[in-house]
C-alpha cells in the first residue's frame, strides 16, 4: 500500500510520468504563446523609431498611441483590411462550395477517369507552392493583364487541391445508403449535394472555412507580387510601409499586426465546435 498515494491510488511512477507530460506540453505552449504574447506587448508602446525601442516582456506603462499612429499613418489603412477581408471571404466562400462539390463528385459519382484525375490533382498538390509563382504571375500580368485587381487576387485561390482531398476524404465515409434513399425519392444530384451531403459534412466546411480564410488572410507573397499601388494592397502587404530605409517603427508595425489578427480570432472561436468535431472526425471507429 506504501507504494500507491495514498489520495489517488496512482503508482508515483505514474504520476511523475504524467507531470513530465504535462510540463512538457505546457513548455510546447508557452513557446506558441509567446510570439502572441510579444506582438500584443510591443503594440502598447510609444510609436517611435525601432532603436528607440524599449523592449521588455512586462512594460511598466501601456499607451494607445501606437493603435493611433497605425490608422493615421495613410489614407488607405482601412482600404488594407478591407482588401484583406474581401479578398480572404471570397477566396473562403468559393473554396468551401467548390471544393466541396469537387469531392462530392470524386468520392460518390462514377464517371470514366476519376481515379486518373484525382491522382493528377494530388500530384500538383506536391508540387511546392513557390515553385508554380513565376508562371502564375506571367499568365496575370503578361497574359491576362490584370494585375492590381482584385481578380489577380483571388483567382489564384478559387479553389485548392488540399480542400477538394479533405472534402472527398470525409465524404467517402458517408453510406451510400443514404444517396440511393434520395435518388429512389427523385433527388438529383444537386439536390442530394445541398439538401443530404452538405448538412452532413458541416465539420469537414468548418474546418476548410477556417484554414482557408487564415492562410489567404496571412499570405504575403502573392498580393505583394501583383499590387503595384496601396490602394489594392491587403493589411499583410501594407504592414511593410511601416519600414523604412533607415528605420522601422516597430510599435505601430505590432499594433497593425495584433489588428489583423482579430479576425482570424473571431473566426476560430465562431466556428470552434465545428472545427475541434473536424480535426478529431474518424479518430475513433465504431
Amino acid at each position: 500500500m506504501a507504494l500507491y498515494h495514498t489520495h489517488t491510488g496512482r503508482p508515483p511512477v505514474k504520476i511523475a510520468r504524467n507531470t513530465v507530460i504535462i510540463l512538457v506540453l505546457l513548455a510546447f505552449a508557452l513557446a506558441t504563446l509567446f510570439p502572441i504574447y510579444f506582438m500584443i506587448i510591443s503594440s502598447f508602446g510609444e510609436p517611435v523609431e525601432a532603436g528607440a525601442m524599449d523592449y521588455k516582456l512586462f512594460p511598466s506603462s501601456f499607451s494607445l498611441e501606437s493603435y493611433k499612429f497605425f490608422f493615421q499613418f495613410s489614407e488607405y489603412t482601412y482600404r488594407w483590411l478591407l482588401n484583406s477581408l474581401i479578398v480572404a471571404t471570397t477566396v473562403m466562400v468559393t473554396n468551401v462550395l467548390f471544393a466541396s462539390m469537387a469531392g462530392y463528385a470524386f468520392s460518390k459519382i462514377k464517371f470514366k477517369g476519376r481515379a486518373l484525375i484525382f491522382t493528377v490533382l494530388l500530384v500538383a498538390m506536391m508540387i511546392p507552392y513557390q515553385v508554380t509563382q513565376v508562371p502564375l504571375y506571367i499568365l496575370i500580368v503578361n497574359i491576362f493583364h490584370i494585375q492590381n485587381t482584385y481578380t489577380a487576387l483571388i483567382l489564384p485561390g478559387l479553389v485548392t487541391v488540399y480542400n477538394i482531398f479533405l472534402a472527398k476524404q470525409f465524404m467517402g465515409s458517408i453510406p451510400n445508403e443514404i444517396l440511393e434513399c434520395a435518388k429512389i425519392e427523385g433527388c438529383n444530384q444537386f439536390q442530394i449535394y445541398f439538401r443530404i451531403i452538405m448538412p452532413l459534412s458541416k465539420t469537414v466546411l468548418a474546418v476548410m472555412a477556417i484554414l482557408t480564410f487564415m492562410d489567404n488572410w496571412n499570405t504575403f507573397f502573392w498580393p505583394f507580387l501583383v499590387t503595384n499601388s496601396m490602394d489594392m494592397q491587403t493589411i499583410q502587404v501594407g504592414l511593410k510601409n511601416f519600414r523604412f530605409a533607415n528605420t522601422t517603427y516597430f510599435a505601430p508595425m505590432m499594433a497593425g499586426a495584433t489588428i489583423s489578427a482579430l479576425p482570424m480570432f473571431i473566426l476560430f472561436f465562431s466556428l470552434q465546435k465545428y472545427f475541434l468535431e473536424g480535426v478529431t472526425v474518424g479518430a475513433v471507429k465504431g
